[in-house]
């Protein structure tokens, strides 16, 4: 026995994997700390990003400034000013050139654009379109337009031009006097920024491929229209999910064991472990048992699993249930949807479909600036559940569902705001060819509230395809018109502008389109043409261009609305009637489904033409639900969904509802507005919405229902029909009222066979509601 271990001393042992170990850690800071410095050079590239765009948006603002207050001060010169007096256009044209170095091209027109909308192609939608803010604004208007053969700065202001009466002023300039500010500021290599107009690329600097993500940094340059995107690669996150600063302070402190150990030089003073007959005071780790303990990250290195991404611990905390209605998912971007949100809703949707053994899924996008971030977040938690996505992109929602039957995929999930404001968006949901509303809706929120969220061993695939083209051409395959018909199509800058004109145009209509650039922030009017509001520019453009009909499509191309060449409003209920006669002729007997809003004369009207018709509830999930049990050949809501089984799909597409009307109108003789004045048709009112509280809505029409159905009700004369809300159908007219399931609003409608009828109606709801709300101005 050793000396020291007779004494009972601790005895030292050579650690020859010391060195080893050494450097082990050092290659372990290395890796740590250049993870760190390559995090924090990507988040320089995002500030330096941020403060080139910053002063571009600047430049832009000073520019667009400069050139309005310059146009502005050269209107009011003694020179120019007194040849408009005098309505001598060419020579105000002359003084402006002359008083402005540079000017490209000085034209004064009338207010009328008669000129122009002689052959608006030739003189440019944009250029008519910013003479046209200038009038309606009645102040300088710039945008950037196509102007000489390629793009131009193109400034506009309403004048007098005395005799010849109002007139407008355009101006071509060069769009370097816009765009210079480009050429003064550095955009970091990894960086991207672009000046878009609409969803128009004016300019572009930088990394192209980060273009489809650019609208998150985006920033608008006053109230022009144009704005300023931006886009940076996502920072990478460093080993074990770690951030630069932690990266770094890991890092220390693997270098500071690595110097430790080199200082021992190779002897590192642990004591041995004796054995039970050895001294009782000796007992202290062994060398093997030390290192198990020392590096104290290991036990993070067990919940790391690149393919497969946990779920949050507590997931439920992150997600609003509110915004999980009726029909889908849909809520304020930023504050209750964020691409965290849509990666667990994606996570969510994607068990669901691991449940029903299914695994592909299609997924597109409106025009929305919140659409690629949103997308992103719910393809990674789709594929995090181990589903198989196809991104088609930027589509209308019917294209959405197109391309689910088309790529035999069988669910698909359509991300769009639909008609809601541009600070909305959400999610419509298809799983195995069924539509998710309901309890199927509230499902997914549970189960991202309990946690109940699939996590598939490797990530589902992931590919892109684009699908318009075979949208459009599998309609013109089918439906061709017998004769040219000329028709406006307003898309309201929603994303059906992407494939109005070149499908009408495919079936063999003449298109004149009218806001179908795609703007996710709607600059002309909101994308919704159930409200008359939305129409007036409709209108207007087909009486200037003395077109045969005027389509309207929503925010995401699922909803129709018709005027007139004489400017009348033809409400969806009066083109389920048409649809129906069209389909009964070759479907004699089939059921036609219609919602609680529409007119009472289209009952009558299907059973005339040989159908059978069902009145349902109103949501565009409850009538697939209703179609897909009754094997109904088509549908339609009130608020222009309409759903074709015959020769489609049985989905609500208001492209495809425009082809089939055209198609309808191109066969008669008469003309498009006599054939639907030859529609039955009454005395109505449009949708009528009653704001009340949140959470009320339900409750309101429950107590209205309770209080018409009591003996000696002013309603005892009348058919009641519960199925959604209240409708009471009179001999000589009929009333609804009912609570959406979208907003905090009561829905009501009236339909009579004259004035008198429908105000004694009102004036019975008006009755029975009021009590309900006192205080509040029922507006009918």
């Amino acid at each position: 026995m050793s000396k020291a271990k007779a004494e009972g001393r601790p005895q030292w042992t050579t650690g020859r994997s010391v060195p080893l170990l050494a450097v082990l850690l050092v290659l372990l800071a290395v890796w740590f700390g250049w993870s760190g410095v390559r995090q924090w050079r990507q988040a320089a590239v995002g500030a330096e990003l941020e403060q080139s765009r910053d002063r571009v948006v600047e430049g832009l603002q000073t520019a667009l400034t400069g050139q309005l207050g310059k146009l502005a001060k050269l209107l009011k010169t003694e020179r120019v000013a007194s040849a408009l007096a005098s309505g001598n256009a060419q020579a105000a044209a002359v003084a402006i050139r002359e008083g402005w170095p540079g000017v490209e091209d000085v034209q004064i027109l009338a207010a009328d654009l008669d000129a122009a909308y002689t052959d608006p192609k030739a003189f440019g939608y944009s250029r008519l379109a910013l003479l046209e803010a200038a009038i309606a604004d009645n102040a300088p208007v710039a945008r950037v337009v196509r102007d000489a053969g390629g793009q131009r700065l193109g400034l506009a202001a309403a004048v007098d031009l005395g005799p010849q009466g109002a007139a407008v002023v355009y101006i071509r300039q060069p769009l370097l006097r816009l765009t210079g500010v480009f050429d003064t500021v550095a955009v970091p290599g990894d960086g991207y920024l672009a000046l878009r107009q609409g969803s128009h690329n004016v300019v572009e600097q930088g990394s192209r491929g980060l273009s489809g993500g650019a609208e998150a940094l985006a920033r608008p340059i006053g109230r022009s229209g144009l704005r300023l995107s931006a886009a940076v690669p996502d920072i990478e996150p460093g080993p074990l999910g770690l951030g630069a600063i932690p990266c770094a302070i890991v890092a220390v402190l693997l270098l500071l064991i690595a110097v430790l150990l080199v200082l021992g030089k190779g002897r590192v003073p642990l004591p041995r472990r004796r054995g039970a007959a050895e001294s009782a005071t000796d007992t202290g780790p062994t060398l093997s048992e030390s290192l198990a303990q020392a590096p104290l990250a290991a036990a993070a290195v067990e919940r790391v699993d690149d393919a497969t991404p946990p779920p949050p611990t507590v997931p439920g905390e992150a997600v609003a249930a509110e915004i999980f209605r009726a029909y889908d998912i849909r809520g304020v971007v930023g504050r209750e949807l964020t691409p965290k949100v849509a990666a667990l809703i994606g996570q969510a949707i994607g068990s669901v479909l691991q449940v029903q053994g299914l695994r592909d899924i299609v997924v597109g996008r409106d025009g929305r600036l919140s659409g690629p971030d949103l997308t992103a977040g719910l393809i990674e938690g789709l594929r995090r559940a181990g589903c198989n996505v196809t991104d088609i992109g930027l589509a209308p929602t019917p294209v959405v569902y197109f391309a689910s039957y088309h790529l035999r995929a069988g669910s698909c999930v359509a991300v769009t705001g639909s008609h809601n404001p541009p600070d909305y968006n959400g999610f419509k949901i298809v799983v195995g060819g069924e539509t998710l509303s309901g309890d199927a809706i509230t499902e997914l929120y549970h189960r991202i509230r309990d946690g109940q969220l699939h996590v598939a061993s490797e990530p589902g695939s992931f590919q892109t395809r684009e699908v318009n083209a075979d949208y459009i051409q599998r309609i013109a395959d089918d439906v061709q018109l017998d004769r040219p018909l000329k028709v406006v199509a307003d898309a309201g800058n929603g994303v059906a502008g992407e494939l109005a004109q070149p499908l009408l145009e495919a079936i063999g209509a003449e298109v004149i389109p009218l806001y179908c650039d795609v703007d996710g922030t709607f600059p002309n009017h909101h994308p919704d043409p159930s409200d008359p509001d939305n129409l007036e520019d409709l209108i207007q453009t087909v009486k200037r261009f003395d077109a045969d009909l005027g389509l309207a499509f929503d925010g995401d191309g699922d909803r129709l609305g018709v005027v007139t060449r004489e400017g009348k409003i033809i409400y969806a209920d009066r083109l389920l009637m048409l649809f129906a006669a069209d389909v009964l002729m070759r479907n004699p007997g089939a059921l036609v489904i219609y919602d609680v809003k529409c007119s009472g004369k289209l009952s009558d009207y299907v059973l005339r033409n040989g159908g059978s018709p069902l009145m349902w509830k109103t949501g565009h999930s409850l009538m697939k639900a209703k179609m897909r049990e009754t094997d109904a050949e088509l549908a339609g809501e009130m608020s222009g969904h309409f759903f074709f089984k015959e020769r489609w799909f049985g989905f609500d597409d208001g492209l495809y509802a425009a082809a089939r009307l055209l198609e309808i109108l191109a066969q008669r003789e008469e003309t498009p507005s006599e054939v639907l004045d030859e529609l039955p048709d009454s005395v109505s009112t449009p949708e009528l919405k009653v704001p009340v509280d949140a959470g009320t809505p339900h409750a309101l029409v429950s107590l209205f229902v309770s209080s018409v159905q009591v003996e000696d009700s002013p309603f005892a004369g009348a058919r009641l029909s519960t199925i959604d809300g209240l409708r009471a159908d009179f001999p000589d007219g009929w009333g609804l009222v009912r609570a959406s399931n979208t907003t905090p609003v009561l829905v009501l409608r009236f339909e009579a066979d004259d004035e008198a009828a429908l105000e004694r109606i009102k004036a019975l709801f008006r009755a029975q509601l009021q009590p309900l709300l006192p205080g509040v101005a029922l507006g009918f």
